[in-house]
């Protein structure tokens, strides 16, 4: 972009373009190296600005990251419902919600929170904090599903059901991250579907 054009941006359209760049860099900085390879320079040379313009966003580090992670979190929940548009209206095919459930644990998101997840586990102030972002995650993730499979969730079961189902589908994930378990998965999401549809209804 030009000076010119630049100057044309509205200074609070930059200012959000700009953090949002800083946003997506550092999920792909974390989920290609690490939280130890992911520093604040590094995120900022990804997303093209400078070290000072990320710090004016984002004060520290660990502001940057677990922000970057609830950002995608909140992009990815929009994308699952996007799949869906009539789902308010009664349950989308079971088979297909499972399926773009899994999607959520086996991509970039998945694997940058993971890092995230690790850090947090041997520092404190993180901890906290990711803690809080994990839980606000888990239950958004969870009234989705609830909301797409069509569940019933004063039917016994069927919420523990639900939540056993993300459970799994975040193992599959884990499993993901070493090798391809395309085919397995596969199998397991078209299982669930049938159990699913026997345990809601």
């Amino acid at each position: 972009m030009s000076t010119a054009e630049r100057d044309r941006v509205p200074k609070q359209d930059r200012s959000r373009a700009t953090r949002q760049r800083l946003l997506e860099a550092a999920v792909a900085c974390l989920a290609e190296h690490g939280w130890a390879g992911s520093t604040v320079t590094v995120v900022a040379e990804r997303a093209g600005v400078s070290r000072g313009a990320a710090q004016h966003h984002f004060p520290t580090r660990e502001d940057l990251f677990t922000a970057a992670v609830e950002y995608v979190a909140e992009e990815r929940s929009t994308a699952l419902r996007d799949l869906f548009p009539d789902s308010p209206g009664g349950p989308a095919d079971r088979h297909a919600v499972l399926a773009a459930l899994v999607d959520l644990y086996t991509g970039p998101l998945f694997r940058a929170a993971l890092h995230l997840w690790v850090a947090a586990s041997n520092e404190d102030q993180l901890r906290a904090r990711v803690t809080e972002l994990e839980a606000r995650v888990g239950r958004e993730t969870h009234r989705i599903a609830v909301e797409l499979l069509g569940a019933d969730e004063t039917r016994p079961g069927a919420r523990e059901t639900v939540q056993g189902f993300l459970d799994m589908a975040r193992g599959l994930g884990l499993a993901n991250l070493l090798t391809d378990d395309t085919t397995r998965r596969e199998r397991v999401v078209a299982q669930w579907a049938a159990l699913l549809d026997e345990a809601l209804g």
